[in-house]
């Protein structure tokens, strides 16, 4: 419940701190005082968006702090402990709203965005405003308040929630059946590419091992020829050749009879060079070993570099570039070809998402069905209590067809009302007066209100529009509703304000330069002069005195 409300800089509230207890609490004034200045200062600290110009004359900033205990409220608990926001059964919402609007929000002293704390707001207070019954002519309030009363938003969300997974994945798969039938050409060229490169088995590094030994076969007359030189003047010659030289060329040195470095490292530069010029002739040699004059294999190889140049011109590459080009062309066939296997997964994904909008649908219109029979029969009973005696309250579920179901379900919600006896029950706006309207809107918030999980329910002039009778029936609605949540009621009616287990009175103080309201917790003796101006406006008379003592049962 909210156990305490702090206001400062806000409107024309200068400083405000409210300790509100549990039960019913009425707030009256007069016009024009300021009894929904605090409501309103309660709405931005439950993430209401900050107009500019809320911050009172000549401050800098206005605060509003709401403190609520949640030690009963398991699911508030669980919200922000998994926030990481938990302070032991109190939770403490804070707003600062700048002049120039700005404004930051804090749940337990930790900064939180607005959207956190409306999130956390919808376990904490539940707000019916003077305009409610305005709403009831939009028929997607009609869904909300049923849903709500069947206890079933956590179902209409998964509703929700299943629909739109479905047309995701259902406008996925259109898009990629699309896709499927523009590639299926594309799929039989690669195919056909791909079989072609195939069957050509080019690996890589083979095309420019092919053109080398097209080269070596080509000239392999000559290569041996020349080789067989080379290796003449390098070893193989009888008479003069190289390695001969050379080492005649160390026996000259060697002749030499004299000790000199220069000579020595010239000696071993000799030595050097035999060594290298073996080396070179055995590489040589072995070089010569693989030459052959193979007309034969020349064919094949000149065949085989034919084949591989045609098809690389067929595709307009280099015949350097077709080892990857073939790598490219599986690739986008074998993405091709896992698109018809995620096209066929996709379906199924599709199917399954739609078996589970179903049944998620169906569980939630059992549930509406059952709970439209309840809630007409209740509004029914509520609104003869408020003097409507021949009215008939009607919650109608009609089915929709296939193509029309969509997020909110298999059927359309309307509330239906036939204000006299032996009238079919028609939709409230083309039926109801303005002052019927009010007091259907009244009875189905009350009715809302006895199965809502809120431990905070505030009333603000929900009962204008009524009086006498009546209005001493809403008093005691709204009382019974105080016994088993927290009621904050802004009212006109002293009917209503009787039944208070508090009562605040809001006043407003004009000084010389600021004008300020003020909010304070009346005792017995000021709650029976409240209820008496109530009654009989400003001239209060002994007879409304005692009229006023007599409905707050003072005796």
């Amino acid at each position: 419940m909210l156990s305490q409300l702090t206001i400062r800089n806000f409107a024309i509230v200068e400083s405000l701190d409210l300790e509100l207890a549990a039960g019913m609490t009425v707030i009256s004034g007069e016009t024009g005082a300021g009894k929904s200045i605090m409501l309103d200062a309660l709405a931005l600290a439950l993430g209401d968006r900050a107009e500019t110009g809320v911050v009172r004359t000549g401050a800098e900033r206005a605060e509003i702090v709401a403190s609520f205990n949640i030690s009963g409220l398991p699911d508030a608990t669980a919200w922000l402990q998994q926030q990481d926001l938990d302070q032991d059964g109190d939770c403490i919402l804070r707003r600062v709203i700048t002049r120039e609007g700005r404004s930051r929000s804090y749940i337990n002293g930790q900064p939180c965005p607005v959207t956190a704390i409306r999130t956390l707001a919808d376990h904490l207070v539940d707000i019916h405003g003077q305009h409610e019954h305005q709403r009831l002519l939009k028929r997607d309030y009609h869904r909300t308040l049923l849903d709500e009363h069947a206890g079933q938003s956590k179902q209409a969300e998964q509703v929700r929630d299943s629909f739109q997974r479905w047309r995701r994945l259902d406008q996925e798969l259109s898009s990629l059946t699309e896709q499927s039938a523009e590639q299926a050409a594309r799929v039989q060229l690669l195919s056909y590419q791909t079989e072609e490169l195939d069957q050509l088995g080019l690996r890589d590094g083979e095309l420019s091992a092919l053109e080398e030994e097209q080269k070596t076969l080509n000239s392999a007359d000559d290569i041996l020829h020349t080789g067989h030189q080379l290796l003449e003047l390098t070893a193989d010659a009888e008479q003069a050749n190289c390695l001969s030289l050379l080492a005649h060329c160390e026996q000259l040195l060697h002749s030499l009879d004299v000790q000199s470095p220069a000579l020595q490292q010239a000696s071993e530069m000799l030595g050097s060079a035999q060594i290298q010029i073996e080396e070179a002739s055995q590489e040589i040699r072995h070089y010569l070993d693989r030459v052959e004059v193979n007309p034969q294999r020349q064919q094949e190889v000149e065949e085989r570099l034919t084949t591989i140049y045609d098809i690389a011109r067929k595709h307009r590459v280099k015949p350097e570039d077709l080892v990857n080009f073939h790598a490219g062309l599986k690739q986008e066939l074998d993405s091709l070809c896992r698109s018809d296997d995620e096209l066929d997964l996709l379906a199924q994904a599709v199917a399954a998402a739609r078996e589970s909008y179903s049944k998620a649908a169906a569980r939630l219109s059992r549930g509406r069905q059952k709970a439209a029979r309840q809630l007409s029969k209740a509004v029914d009973a509520q609104l003869h209590e408020l003097g409507m005696n021949d009215a008939r309250f009607e919650v109608s579920l009609s089915p929709l067809p296939d193509e029309r179901q969509g997020p909110h379900g298999l059927e359309e919600v309307e509330f239906l009302i036939s204000a006299n006896r032996g009238q079919p029950a028609r939709p409230l706006g083309k039926v109801a007066s303005g002052g019927e309207l009010s007091r259907i809107s009244l009875a189905i918030q009350v009715i809302t209100a006895q199965t809502s999980a809120t431990p905070t329910l505030i009333f603000d002039e929900v009962d204008v529009g009524i009086g006498g009778a009546i209005a001493e029936v809403v008093g005691r609605m709204l009382r019974e509703l105080g016994e088993r949540a927290q009621i904050l009621c802004v009212t006109h009616q002293p009917q209503v304000a009787s039944q208070g287990h508090q009562h605040l009175f809001v006043s407003k103080i004009a000084g010389d330069v600021h004008t300020h309201t003020r909010i304070r917790n009346l005792d017995k003796s000021d709650r029976v002069q409240e209820v008496a101006r109530m009654l009989g406006g400003i001239d209060i008379t002994e007879r409304s005195v005692a009229h006023a003592r007599e409905m707050l049962g003072f005796g």
